[in-house]
């Protein structure tokens, strides 16, 4: 009787994706730059939510309490508590953009009679802040391009394939 060498399961191809990703979300989180903007973010948001407070617009109550929720969501989907994956840390990201604008049309949106400029200013700055950084983390949380060759490579297939 003979016996047929069984592959591994470390081996199996869904196995070795897994691994790949995990291993590139690894690198791409640990990078100062990526723990630096994670870091700001956050700052930006505990920011944004206590800001009614610290520029002194708490009057506004639906503003205030706008600028709060949004804050913490802004500080919890950019602190990376919610997961490392490439594909989540991308939609995250883009969600804080999202967020991010928000935060900046708000005065408006919310109070209808922005008579305190206090209440513009910082929501601008800080909504333009976070918008930056969440466009930072979205690009360093963007998956490699795998279309794209590196040097040295050829294509063989596609268009413009080289033959």
């Amino acid at each position: 009787m003979t016996t047929s060498p069984r592959s591994s399961i470390e081996t199996h191809p869904d196995i070795v994706e897994m691994r790949t990703r995990h291993e590139m979300a690894e690198r791409a989180a640990t990078t100062p730059r990526a723990q630096a903007v994670e870091t700001l973010a956050f700052v930006t948001g505990i920011y944004l939510a206590a800001s009614p407070w610290i520029a002194g617009f708490d009057n506004l109550t639906r503003l205030a309490v706008t600028n709060v929720i949004v804050g913490i969501a802004y500080a919890l989907l950019m602190s990376g508590g919610f997961g490392r994956a490439y594909e989540r840390t991308h939609s995250m990201a883009w969600a804080a953009c999202a967020l991010s604008v928000w935060t900046i049309i708000a005065p408006w949106v919310i109070a209808g009679d922005v008579s305190t400029t206090r209440s513009v200013v910082n929501n601008i700055i800080v909504g333009a802040i976070a918008l930056l950084l969440a466009l930072a983390a979205s690009a360093a949380a963007r998956p490699e391009d795998s279309s794209r060759s590196t040097a040295g490579e050829r294509r063989t297939s596609g268009p413009g394939a080289m033959t």
